[in-house]
């Protein structure tokens, strides 16, 4: 593996790194908005003070004329503190006649304007400019002192806010990026262990079970699936290699011995016959375990309502004779309604080899019996008999490839029956439990509700 990554090179430091910008900039607009609503506000509640006294003088005017105004505008100056009001009277030429405001006259209505503060000296004030009744021109102004403080104010929190939002998105984004590169090296390590042939490493799950450790449980899962079918392929391999060496080396001597006797049609014909049943016996061999691994391989099939009480009924009833000619029972006990979704024709090869298996391993006199029943999670289709059992140590191996107990050498088989019924419940996404039945051996379905 390489060494640390760069820091740009990482896409868990990229998307850190972006989360923390977005949200920068989700602040930067939000900071505008204030900005710009404060100043909005304070411009408001100022223009409404202009409006409010430039109205009270327009009344002063009205009523007692040009004296009445100067005496009003004087009075108002006399009592004026910094960043009040200032006033100024114009006549229809432009010379300032009245106020201590010292600026050309500006245009009627709201404006920005320059004039010379009594107390502060040159400024830049909001004003109102009306005409009066005699021509003139009433000028109500004030500065925007106010303004511009407040919006330094503003300014400045929000300088320090988004710096330290940058500082502390910085430190978060390096935090939450040597989290993720760390959970995903565990997943990158164990997948390099893989490679170089470590099957049995799997990746770290921590104790929050957050996403990533499900996700990392559901890899750890599909890693345990494909080990087990690498060992199962291994299996095969070698155990058909042992089962095929019995059948062709006896069919090869057996050939070898027709060659070196005299000829004899009808001696001849029966070798020949023979052969062609270890032929056939090694093809159903292959025909097995290529439709095992089939099953095993392959996705979930198209599957259709199956109702499991007739569809059971209906194999037992055919399969109960044949049980009664080797000396056996066959009895059945089956919970209505049960329905799955599934494929007939594999549910039929399941319960068919169940129960095979119950009339091969038992003596005669052995009851078989075949059950369903359910809960709130799957239906249990069990089939049970009376018979000799199997070994504690022995049940949880009877289901592998080519798996055959002492008692059932001089048996037909290969040893793949159970191993197919296994195949056949998993594709349906259920389980097989192989118990004790106290005598005998229990063989249970567990196949999900539909």
């Amino acid at each position: 593996m390489r060494g640390r990554v760069r820091l740009l090179d990482s896409a868990a430091y990229r998307i850190a790194f972006a989360s923390a910008g977005v949200f920068a900039l989700a602040n930067v607009l939000l900071g505008s908005v204030v900005y710009f609503a404060a100043h909005r506000a304070v411009v408001t509640q100022v223009e409404g003070q202009i409006a409010e006294d430039s109205r009270s003088l327009v009344a002063e005017f009205r009523e007692g004329g040009a004296r009445e105004l100067h005496y009003a505008i004087r009075q108002r100056e006399a009592g004026n503190t910094t960043n009040e009001l200032v006033y100024a009277v114009y006549s229809p030429q432009g010379k300032r006649i009245d106020g201590a405001m010292d600026a050309s006259p500006p245009p009627l209505g709201w404006s920005d304007m320059r004039f010379l503060d009594p107390i502060d000296g040159p400024d830049v004030g909001r004003a109102l400019t009306v005409r009066l009744q005699n021509g003139s021109l009433l000028v109500v102004a004030a500065d925007k002192e106010n303004i511009e403080r407040l919006d330094d104010i503003i300014l400045s929190l929000f300088g320090s806010a988004l710096l330290a939002i940058l500082l502390f998105g910085a430190a978060a984004a390096l935090l939450i990026g040597r989290y993720l590169e760390g959970r995903f090296a565990g997943v990158a390590n164990a997948a390099q262990a893989i490679v170089a042939g470590q099957m049995q490493e799997r990746i770290p799950i921590g104790p929050r079970d957050d996403e990533f450790d499900r996700m990392a449980a559901t890899l750890n899962a599909m890693l345990d699936r494909i080990a087990e079918l690498m060992a199962n392929l291994r299996q095969v391999s070698s155990d058909v290699a042992h089962d095929l060496r019995t059948p062709l080396a006896q069919l090869r001597q057996q050939l070898e011995h027709s060659l070196a006797q005299p000829p004899d049609a009808s001696a001849q014909r029966a070798v020949l016959q023979d052969a062609c049943e270890r032929i056939d016996d090694v093809l159903g061999l292959f025909a097995a375990i290529l439709r095992i691994s089939a099953l095993e391989g392959s996705s979930r099939r198209a599957f259709a309502p199956i109702e499991l009480e007739p569809f059971v009924t209906d194999l037992c009833e055919i399969y109960a004779p044949a049980v009664e000619d080797g000396g056996r029972g066959l009895a059945w006990s089956l919970e209505q309604g049960c329905i799955i979704e599934g494929d007939r024709e594999l549910l039929a090869q399941a319960i068919i080899n169940l129960l095979d298996n119950a009339q091969i391993h038992t003596p005669a006199g052995t009851e078989i019996a075949v059950t369903l029943a359910s809960d709130a999670i799957a239906f249990h289709l069990s089939v049970a008999d009376n018979g000799p059992g199997v070994p504690a140590a022995d049940r949880a191996r009877i289901a592998l490839r080519f798996t055959r107990l002492e008692a059932s050498r001089s048996t037909p088989g290969h040893g793949l029956g159970l191993n197919l019924v296994q195949a056949i419940v998993r594709a349906h996404g259920g389980h097989m439990e192989i118990s004790d039945n106290a005598p005998g051996l229990r063989v249970t379905l567990a196949i999900p509700r539909a």
